[in-house]
């Protein structure tokens, strides 16, 4: 649930939105999930038939904002799983099929995937999660 919604702590149907996008020539889907909190079974079945998943990866642990200095809320009070950690982002996506293209997109700028050279962005190398970038271009 976005920060700023008059329904923030009582989220609704509808408040936040998934694209499950299929090539109707190739027949290879996309499934499109930002701002994905705690990702239900439903949507958990969306994400394990798609060839290509986008998920939220705002930030590396939940107090990241607060350890940092640069805010006061968790991932979770800002409606963002953290990755990493039990019941992480990263579980998640060890979930889906191993063809499944995975790719992070909507990182904060304290995400330490962001710098090549941290275990974050090390781990997800290892994992096979891409972190998606200004420009990036996908076929299905």
């Amino acid at each position: 649930m976005p920060p700023y919604s008059p329904r923030r702590g009582q989220p609704s149907n509808g408040d936040n939105l998934g694209l499950f996008i299929t090539d109707e020539t190739t027949g290879k889907s996309l499934c499109y999930a930002p701002g994905l909190g705690q990702p239900t079974e439903e949507v958990m079945g969306y994400l394990k038939k798609a060839d290509v998943v986008m998920v939220d990866g705002t930030v590396w642990e939940d107090d990241e904002l607060i350890r940092t200095g640069v805010g006061t809320s968790t991932g979770q009070q800002m409606g963002h799983l953290a990755l990493n950690g039990l019941g992480g982002m990263r579980e998640y996506l060890a979930t889906l099929p191993a063809a499944t293209r995975k790719i992070l997109i909507h990182i904060n700028n304290t995400n330490p995937i962001l710098d090549e050279g941290k275990r974050g962005a090390r781990a997800l190398d290892q994992e096979h999660i891409e972190v998606a970038f200004d420009g990036m271009r996908l076929t299905l």
